[in-house]
């Protein structure tokens, strides 16, 4: 039997080359996948394939290029959602659902203000004033505005991170252990929702000053945006604390709403 070298010395069969180097290469039959354990069958959970593209009109000319899966999206903002500490029922709330009809004229400028910085995020995100802040009475909406903010953004592939006040602190304070590598995460994150600024006390401890302090002067330094709410004004916040509520000014300066009024504007009381 001729070797596959003498095969291709003389005449050249093609067929008869083809079979014999079929017949060095050849490997038993693959076992088949189970693509029940994957999420994404397309792309084996990889998030992305290759796939082979014509570069010109050659037999050879091709090349292999990667392409993004469409789960690729699907699984990043899962996982934006579970980062970002948002609660399932908070998900719910949108400009849509929240409940304009006969509240107070302070209230609906509030919620235009919050419409107009979830627009234009993605022109101000890097400049110095591109923050939010909705400051005043307790019950007026605040907060349902500001996570319809974060609901919208965080489907734009925007990582926010949620941190109500009371609970925030108490969970750092119960593990103080990782309190540096919480404090970069919330230094460091695309978009930091602080709820409730300085709720709770009559004054803020020490610790709640200095570790916010030191969350918003990075923020601040680096142009990196917060939204915050808080029942107090800003010149409240700044008796408080000068340099915290100097740089939450200067931050939210061109999207900055105080709800000033009395009961009325408390919507849990109607």
């Amino acid at each position: 039997m001729k070797s596959l070298k003498d095969a291709l010395k003389g005449t050249y069969d093609l067929e008869e080359i083809k079979r014999r180097a079929s017949s060095h290469t050849s490997t038993p039959n693959p076992k088949p996948v189970d693509l029940s354990k994957y999420r994404c069958k397309k792309c084996k959970d990889e998030e992305g394939y290759l796939v082979r593209i014509q570069t010109g009109e050659g037999e050879f000319d091709y090349q292999d290029v990667w392409r993004d899966c469409e789960c690729k999206k699907e699984r990043k903002l899962s996982r934006l959602m579970k980062s970002s500490n948002i609660t399932d029922e908070f998900r719910k709330k949108t400009f849509t659902n929240f409940e304009l009809g006969g509240r107070p004229d302070v209230v609906g400028k509030a919620y235009h203000l919050a419409q107009k910085y979830m627009q234009m995020f993605p022109e101000i995100y890097q400049t110095r004033k591109n923050s939010l802040a909705l400051l005043g009475r307790p019950g007026s909406g605040k907060t349902h505005l500001l996570i319809a903010v974060s609901n919208h953004l965080l489907l734009q592939g925007v990582g926010v991170v949620y941190f109500p006040w009371v609970e925030g602190f108490n969970e750092l304070k119960a593990n103080l252990d990782n309190l540096e590598e919480r404090i970069i995460l919330l230094q460091k994150a695309e978009l930091l929702f602080i709820d409730d600024v300085f709720k709770g006390r009559k004054e803020p401890t020490d610790f709640q000053i200095e570790q916010l302090f030191a969350i918003l002067n990075y923020r601040y330094l680096e142009n990196l945006p917060i939204m915050i709410s808080s029942e107090k004004t800003m010149s409240m916040i700044c008796q408080i604390d000068e340099g915290i509520g100097s740089r939450i000014n200067e931050m939210c300066r061109d999207y900055k709403a105080t709800l000033t009024g009395g009961i009325e504007l408390n919507y849990r009381l109607q």
